[in-house]
């Protein structure tokens, strides 16, 4: 099996048609649908369901296809490296972002990034923490900032601070209490993400051992919709400080600082101990530990440092 083999079977999988995968890899449709028999012929099984509306991948197709783009993409990184050994970090680098650390840190590492590292291309990738373990784990993402310092297999994590979750409701209510007994969140009625969500299972962990049932009145996945449903007075919601700094400062939100130290969660930057990391890769990690130190330190992300002073 040759490398062309694959980019042929993911750009048929893309395209969906041998006609149209034979247009964008300008390569004749007959000798395309022999180069895909062929493999098929080598894989040992059926790859595509064909139909007058084109071709779709079978389930077989749907496992090869995984392990091909993870194979071209390893390709391409290290034909790179090879490139950009003793030069300036360049090329593409893929970084996932949980959404409510999207919120804060987005703006801030795209221009410390175009400023400090300008043959970098960053790719940002926004999704639940799960997910973006999952692509780190494929070779879909060069690192990924994420929740929780526990040790995983394949994954390096290195930490960078501590970001406290905070009882969110509308300033338009009573004036909330400097700090929140854990035990007054039974007492509220709460927006909150829907269980498959990690916020959700954080805030559920910290809870249940100190028997605190919560009122949930609604379930909304969307960061957004939850600060205005948060801001209109139907529910309030728990939330990193930050993700809702601006609406505190223009006075719609208020906050209170929850106590228990089940609301903190340690921020990391996590990467593939499997995959070698590009110059690129290398050189976004340390400017986000940068950046990240200067948001904390400059008070403009309320949150603990604990990534030491030594910049990996």
């Amino acid at each position: 099996m040759e490398l062309r083999h694959l980019r042929y079977f993911v750009g048929v999988c893309d395209a969906g048609s041998l006609l149209k995968a034979a247009n964008r890899l300008h390569i004749a449709q007959p000798a395309l649908g022999q180069q895909i028999s062929a493999l098929e012929e080598e894989v040992g099984t059926k790859l595509f369901e064909r139909s007058s509306r084109g071709m779709a991948p079978t389930e077989a197709g749907k496992v090869l296809l995984e392990h091909a783009r993870a194979i071209l993409i390893d390709t391409d990184r290290a034909c790179a490296a090879a490139r950009n050994v003793g030069t300036v970090p360049r090329g593409e680098v893929a970084l996932g972002l949980p959404t409510t650390v999207a919120l804060v840190a987005t703006l801030p590492i795209l221009v410390a990034c175009r400023t400090r590292l300008p043959e970098v291309k960053l790719k940002l990738v926004e999704g639940y923490s799960g997910h973006l373990r999952e692509w780190l784990l494929s070779g879909r993402l060069d690192l990924t900032l994420m929740f929780g310092e526990s040790p995983e297999e394949s994954i390096q994590k290195t930490l960078l601070l501590d970001d406290r979750l905070v009882f969110v409701s509308t300033a338009q209510g009573k004036k909330l209490p400097k700090t929140l007994p854990i035990t007054a969140l039974s007492e509220e009625p709460l927006v909150l993400p829907s269980k498959e969500h990690g916020l959700r299972r954080g805030i559920d962990e910290a809870c249940e051992p100190r028997g605190v049932e919560l009122n949930v009145i609604a379930e909304i996945d969307s960061l957004g919709s939850a600060k205005l449903a948060a801001e209109a007075g139907i529910g309030s919601t728990i939330l990193p400080h930050a993700a809702v700094a601006t609406e505190v400062m223009a006075g719609r939100l208020q906050t209170a600082i929850i106590d228990s130290p089940g609301f903190l969660r340690r921020v990391v930057c996590a990467t593939n101990t499997g995959r070698t990391a590009s110059t690129g890769a290398i050189a976004v990690k340390r400017l986000i530990w940068e950046v990240l130190k200067d948001m904390v330190d400059s008070g403009a992300w309320p949150a603990t440092w604990a990534g030491g002073d030594t910049r990996p």
